[in-house]
């Protein structure tokens, strides 16, 4: 595989009816310390490495308050703003980090308010584009948690509201309470939980953002075949996978590395025979 590396080649997709961006996205969970805990162990390659995506033709970045905590989003204000016009940033609120390795949920109307007032501030922004419910909280009624979302949504806080580790029942009811224009979950070529989540996803043209997207990369047969018939390593093959699998998929790879970011983004030019996808569909 020899194509330059742009966001440009995975196409658009439309989220809420009125943010378009490329189908290459970029997840910020890893430009923090080791364990998603504190500062990377270095800073200027990080700042570099979200400069660089941006300069792939990445226009959607995803990240969270629980990252570091609160270090990818401050990082992302960083090195990039003031923010390119075509530039979606999207964040999370509902998981709080007590320490290295803890992820609680908290979906009481007032944490979700506060995160969301930091997230506005970290990341020098007067509205979020999509904020991201991060883990419906068994302590507190979905109601509760996504009514307050809606809330800071008519008070222009948040443009568009997502959601995020759910079930298909949790999607319906989620609905009922507010428009959902997103959904993120983990899905990979391994691991398909949310296969039927995918296909609703599609049905119902809400963008689907699946987390963990090249984890177990070389553990399908399928992937490492198609690797070495377009010369091209197996996690770029999964993204590639992804992309067709659905329109309605937005892959957000992320690293900490500026040649990692390259090579993800490069997956985007990679065409897969059908008979890949069925193969690597197939062989998860």
């Amino acid at each position: 595989m020899t194509s330059p590396a742009s966001a440009a080649a995975a196409g658009t997709i439309e989220i809420g009816g009125d943010l378009v961006v490329r189908r290459m996205g970029f997840g910020a969970m890893r430009v923090t310390g080791n364990g998603i805990w504190g500062d990377p162990p270095d800073l200027g390659q990080a700042r570099t490495t979200l400069r660089q995506v941006v300069e792939l033709g990445v226009n959607f970045i995803d990240t969270a308050d629980s990252y570091g905590p609160e270090v990818s989003e401050r990082l992302i204000a960083e090195a990039l703003h003031p923010y390119p016009d075509d530039l979606v940033i999207a964040t999370k609120g509902g998981l709080v980090r007590p320490g290295p390795g803890r992820w609680d949920p908290d979906g009481r109307p007032e944490h979700l308010r506060a995160a969301c007032e930091g997230s506005l501030q970290r990341l020098r922004l007067d509205q979020i584009p999509l904020y991201q419910f991060h883990r419906p909280d068994p302590a507190v009624p979905l109601a509760e948690s996504l009514g307050t979302l809606a809330q800071l949504k008519d008070e222009g806080k948040i443009r568009h509201i997502g959601i995020s580790n759910v079930s298909l029942a949790q999607l319906q009811a989620a609905q009922q309470i507010t428009p959902v224009v997103s959904v993120q979950n983990r899905y990979n070529a391994a691991d398909r939980k949310s296969e039927s989540m995918v296909d609703t996803c599609e049905q119902e043209q809400i963008a689907f953002l699946p987390w963990a997207p090249i984890q177990q990369a070389g553990s399908n047969p399928a992937v490492a075949e198609a690797a070495k018939r377009h010369g091209a390593s197996p996690r770029q093959i999964v993204l590639a996978w992804l992309l067709a699998r659905s329109p309605q998929m937005l892959p957000i790879p992320g690293t900490g590395s500026p040649g990692h970011a390259e090579a993800n983004v490069a997956a985007a030019s990679i065409a897969l025979y059908p008979d890949e996808v069925a193969a690597i569909t197939d062989g998860a």
